[in-house]
């Protein structure tokens, strides 16, 4: 894919800023004599990275030429960019940040803990991909009964569809059920290949036959946001609800529900 014309003149000039910073012994080459220029040079790149120096040489230079995800993948490594230097090579070079394989194993930022805390007596809780319950505060226990299930079965899909609790909580279960279970789908395609996350949906499938007959329909939504009716204390209350990204590089999402009429939240 080619970049845009105004990108193509930064692409040129971030890698020949990267590639300057390089000593010849940070990529393994011999020091040899002083050099009239500071870093590697171009051909020593190119050679690093598996092409022709001509080629590298006009991609250094602006020119129009495209480049595959492997190769940026490759110069990344040879120039030895960090992570937020990498999605913005692809930036420059894609005009989109580099495919990332999405994982389920992680921990929440203290600050985002305290956060979660804070939002009181909003229900406030933080999931990953897998759309484990990994911190709440006590509004949102009292909401979902978190508190009642070990760490690891306090998954919000799992509870959804196996705890008959939470499921008389819901009103109108059965509309509400398959639009989060729709918008689960799009964290799982970014964890397809995370082994918790396949094992989650086999055991929800033996597990649950409205879950079963709904993941196969194939249903995708955005995250879900809006109003969710709930009963609290056997009333039915209407809640507002939205999500927000707290940790992109761990895809934690912190989860908000706050009263539509304004009034105080479950405690």
């Amino acid at each position: 894919m080619r970049a845009l014309d105004r990108t193509r003149s930064e692409l040129a000039g971030f890698l020949r800023t990267r590639r300057e910073r390089l000593t010849p012994e940070d990529a393994g080459l011999p020091g040899g004599r002083r050099r009239r220029t500071p870093g590697l040079r171009r051909e020593e790149v190119a050679a690093l990275a598996g092409v022709g120096v001509t080629w590298y040489t006009w991609l250094e230079q602006g020119r129009e030429i495209g480049v595959s995800a492997d190769f940026l993948d490759n110069l990344a490594r040879v120039l030895k960019l960090d992570a937020a230097e990498r999605r913005h090579l692809f930036l420059l070079a894609h005009e989109r940040p580099p495919a990332e394989p999405g994982k389920t194993f992680c921990t929440v930022p203290s600050l985002a803990g305290r956060l979660v805390d804070d939002l009181a007596p909003h229900a406030a809780y933080i999931i990953n991909l897998r759309w484990d319950v990994l911190t709440f505060n006590p509004s949102a226990d009292c909401l979902f009964g978190f508190g009642r299930h070990v760490s690891g079965r306090c998954n919000l899909l799992w509870l959804l569809f196996t705890d008959p609790a939470l499921r008389d909580a819901f009103v109108n279960w059965e509309t509400q059920a398959p639009a989060m279970l729709a918008s689960f789908r799009r964290d799982f395609a970014a964890a397809r290949d995370d082994a918790d996350a396949k094992g989650l949906i086999a055991e929800l499938e033996a597990a649950s036959p409205e879950f079963k007959g709904w993941w196969r329909d194939q249903d995708v939504h955005a995250p879900c946001t809006g109003t969710l009716t709930i009963r609290v204390e056997g009333q039915p209350v209407e809640f507002e609800h939205t999500s927000l990204t707290v940790d992109g590089g761990q895809h934690l999402r912190l989860v908000v529900y706050a009263r539509v009429d304004g009034s105080e939240d479950a405690s």
